[in-house]
């Protein structure tokens, strides 16, 4: 197989699999960037401040404080003064936000369950650590460019 062939059917092979996976729509009200966020606030076990949400999804803060702002506004996130720091505030779901969660949680992990079972738990551990690599690769690459 040709290099340009070999790339091809990659990059055909992972659409397909966000298209089936990551992509997928689900019922959720607010966008996956949100859900993100709000995911990330419920399971932390660090306060999670804006700054703090931004270095660990790599964005710039008024992105993040955006996606606060609608949050907070739909009655998914809480906003506290933060003990550290009085010109922050830390963020943290509201019981509807943790139902969200808690709902996103089951959508996403039976996915998972579903490939781990299906694939076995040697070639999961593969495909997990594989995955694993190329998010190194690509964040390096990111950070690089």
């Amino acid at each position: 197989m040709f290099e340009h062939e070999l790339i091809t059917q990659g990059a055909e092979a992972l659409s397909l699999f966000c298209r089936l996976n990551i992509n997928k729509k689900n019922n959720f009200p607010i966008r996956s960037s949100e859900m993100g966020l709000l995911i990330f606030s419920a399971t932390s076990e660090d306060p999670v401040t804006p700054i703090a949400a931004a270095n660990f999804f790599r964005v710039k803060k008024p992105m993040i404080t955006a996606m606060v702002n609608k949050l907070t506004e739909e009655d998914y996130l809480k906003k506290s003064p933060s003990l550290k720091d009085k010109r922050s505030y830390t963020l943290t779901p509201t019981k509807k936000g943790q139902s969200l969660v808690n709902e996103a949680y089951e959508d996403y992990f039976k996915t998972v369950e579903i490939l781990k079972n299906r694939l076995g738990k040697e070639e999961y551990q593969q495909l997990i650590a594989l995955i694993e690599k190329s998010n190194l690769i690509l964040l390096e690459e990111k950070d690089n460019g």
